[in-house]
């Protein structure tokens, strides 16, 4: 894995000095530039053009010559400008990490044993944690059915994205929502630029429905973080965040629910 991440970092590294002039907030290059870039250093290139990209995404930080010329408070992200089109843009807040003040709400574990078994990597492992457990419906306080997982669509200006479960639902006044969620698992980060993406699925294929994209995390063993997130003037920011446990039933202690009976409810 070392070896393939030094040579995506080569590549990445050449475009962005190819390209870049002092001052600049956004880059523009095409998949043709990874391409050329790899003929021009005596890289061989991966077979998915596409991991290049994903890797600085989601899995790793881009290299530190790139890093060193982003102004304080500000990182590089990779967004995407249609079909095999790129850019290198300025954000405030590139990757969401948990909290690791936030208390922890014990869920008693109802998924089943055969799915914790065959669960083939931890994405997936997440998904189906999040579907046998109701845990968007805990969370959102929000009646939700899976619509679908995996969903792959086209949206205007952005190109193809993928979603990694698509959930629709409808609360207590009637009202009716579409929540994208995206899962990560293993050492890959939330990134903000998925979630820019759901925002701009959504405007597109469901305007009549209320967006709130939400993001999960392992943070350890059985212990996932819920991220709902929402677009502000200052652009995406975590507008809700909880930390769920789950645990064999007879882990939940009486002093467990009489602390959640007095907790302060949240809701989105």
């Amino acid at each position: 894995m070392e070896k393939k991440l030094n040579r995506y970092s080569q590549i990445i590294e050449k475009i962005f000095e190819k390209k870049y002039k002092k001052g600049a907030t956004s880059i523009h290059f095409e998949r043709e530039d990874i391409v050329r870039i790899a003929k021009e250093i005596g890289i061989k290139l991966p077979k998915n053009l596409g991991d290049v990209l994903y890797s600085f995404r989601y899995r790793t930080d881009l290299p530190e010559s790139i890093r060193v010329e982003a102004p304080d408070s500000m990182e590089w992200v990779i967004r995407s400008l249609g079909k095999s089109r790129y850019e290198f843009s300025l954000s405030s807040t590139p990757r969401i990490t948990p909290n690791k003040l936030l208390v922890e709400t014990k869920i008693p574990d109802a998924t089943p044993g055969i799915i914790s078994q065959y669960a083939l990597n931890d994405e997936q492992a997440l998904l189906a944690i999040l579907r046998y457990n109701r845990l968007i419906d805990i969370f959102t306080g929000v009646a939700c059915y899976s619509l679908q997982n995996h969903l792959r669509t086209t949206v205007t200006g952005i190109g193809q994205l993928e979603v990694d479960e698509l959930y629709v639902g409808v609360d207590q006044r009637g009202a009716q929502y579409v929540f994208p969620v995206q899962a990560k698992g293993g050492t890959d980060k939330v990134g903000i630029v998925q979630i820019e993406q759901d925002f701009a699925m959504c405007a597109e294929k469901f305007p009549k429905l209320i967006c709130k994209p939400i993001a999960a995390q392992f943070i350890e063993g059985n212990l996932i973080a819920l991220y709902a997130l929402e677009m502000g003037s200052k652009g995406i920011g975590v507008s809700m965040e909880s930390h769920y446990r789950l645990v064999s039933p007879e882990d939940m202690t009486d002093e467990d629910l009489q602390a959640y009976k007095t907790r302060k409810l949240i809701r989105l």
